[in-house]
């Protein structure tokens, strides 16, 4: 029924994006007339020799123009976003604001800890799939410094006899530009987008609010069909640190994305879901409302959510801790696919499966007994010993393609097959 591949993505420190970089103090936080760091660096800069100035600019294009894109005018444009904490000092060159730039910048291995909890949808372009199979996309929760997590792709296909082929990662990591930020008072709503240059594998989305300020965590991709326009829709964890909430990613062409809180006392817990089309008219969304069960929810407003009713609960010994959606729900001829994790004793995380009713969700057609998916010896350990969890699957024919992580640290991949795997949540 399960067949586990041989492919493995794991973190890779080597990949690296540059980030403002800011002193312990920042530039006019405390005291506005005293000079601070941020203008004693200014100021040993500007004392700087012409000379010495190009050597020390010269040694840093050769050391990291190679690892970015457009490193130079990156400098440049930290320097502009740095002008108005800097007291008043004479105009820069254009040699020296690329080294004040430089200065205020770090690199950043966004992935250096781990890769995983992935979901997968079909690429908006199938130009290039293989003769009988398919191109898909796979999202990633990256883990670098601090325990940050953003969020990363990947770009695969499926050949017709169910192989799997993972593009390697493009040369360069990138961050996107911020088009537009809306602030409301539940929190802003923002607007980003890539160079049409950038490759979907080296995209980075970094947090961009202060919800997210640490992380954007497990991203629950879907292809959703809105009346005939194909829309894609995540839904993800915002964390700040102290507190989570729901929110929710937009795109249509993993070249530009907006990024919103979801409102409601349905969306106040993580793992949310949305169903890849509406139900009798309206969304639907399946949901974990409290810390153990797992809940549907229907709105007319896809960024407001009520309270839903609860449609599963712990019954089996491998969940009797929690349990919780797996990604969105897979349509079937036979009713929705929901995979769902469940907790067990030792705090052991397995995989299952639920078949729900097409027409009315909260009717529980069968459900799996044992896990479909559990840790291996081979995987685990890890950062979280003994953890297989996936953020969503994927149908191509009479397969399920199921990414999945192992022990918080890195990804791998299963095929399911379809008909085998209803009759066992039948018997």
């Amino acid at each position: 029924m399960l067949q586990r591949h041989s492919i493995h993505l794991r973190p890779d420190p080597a990949r690296v994006v540059v980030r403002p970089f800011r002193p312990a103090v920042e530039p006019r936080d405390l005291n506005p007339i005293d000079r601070t760091r941020a203008n004693h660096i200014v100021a040993r800069i500007l004392a700087m020799d012409s000379e010495a100035a190009t050597r020390k600019m010269a040694g840093l294009v050769e050391g990291f123009i190679g690892r970015h894109r457009e490193l130079l005018q990156i400098f440049e444009a930290r320097a502009a976003e740095m002008e108005s904490a800097f007291a008043p000092h004479p105009p820069f060159t254009k040699l020296q604001r690329q080294l004040v730039g430089a200065y205020f910048l770090h690199e950043y291995s966004f992935e250096a800890a781990a890769l995983f909890n992935p979901s997968i949808v079909l690429h908006p372009d199938q130009t290039d799939a293989p003769e009988g199979g398919q191109r898909f996309i796979l999202s990633l929760r990256a883990v670098g410094e601090g325990h940050i997590s953003s969020l990363t792709f990947r770009v695969g296909s499926i050949d017709p006899k169910y192989g799997l082929v993972i593009e390697s990662a493009a040369r360069f990591a990138s961050m996107p530009r911020v088009r537009n930020r809306m602030p409301s008072a539940s929190g802003d709503v923002v607007e980003i987008e890539f160079n049409s240059y950038d490759q979907i594998s080296e995209q980075v989305i970094f947090p961009v609010t202060e919800s997210q300020s640490n992380g954007i965590e497990d991203a629950r991709f879907v292809q959703f069909d809105d009346e005939g326009r194909k829309l894609y829709y995540a839904t993800y964890t915002a964390y700040n640190g102290r507190a989570i909430r729901s929110e929710l990613l937009e795109t249509s062409d993993f070249m530009s994305y907006r990024l919103s809180p979801l409102l409601g006392l349905g969306a106040r817990n993580k793992g949310m879901a949305l169903f890849p089309r509406r139900i009798n008219g309206r969304f639907a969304m399946i949901a974990r409302q409290d810390n153990e069960n797992i809940y549907l929810v229907y709105s007319d407003n896809l960024n407001s959510w009520d309270e839903g009713s609860a449609i599963l609960t712990p019954q089996f010994p491998w969940e009797f801790v929690q349990i919780g959606n797996c990604g969105s729900p897979i349509e079937l001829d036979e009713g929705w696919l929901l995979l769902i994790h469940g907790v067990g004793a030792v705090r052991k995380y397995s995989i299952g499966a639920v078949l729900l009713d097409k027409e009315v969700p909260s009717k529980v057609l069968a459900r799996m007994r044992e896990p479909l998916l559990r840790p291996e010896l081979s995987e685990r350990e890890g950062y979280v010993p003994n953890v297989v969890y996936t953020c969503g699957g994927l149908r191509h024919k009479d397969q399920i393609i199921l990414p999945y992580a192992v022990s918080d640290t890195f990804s791998k991949f299963a095929t399911v097959n379809i008909v085998e795997l209803i009759q066992a949540m039948m018997r």
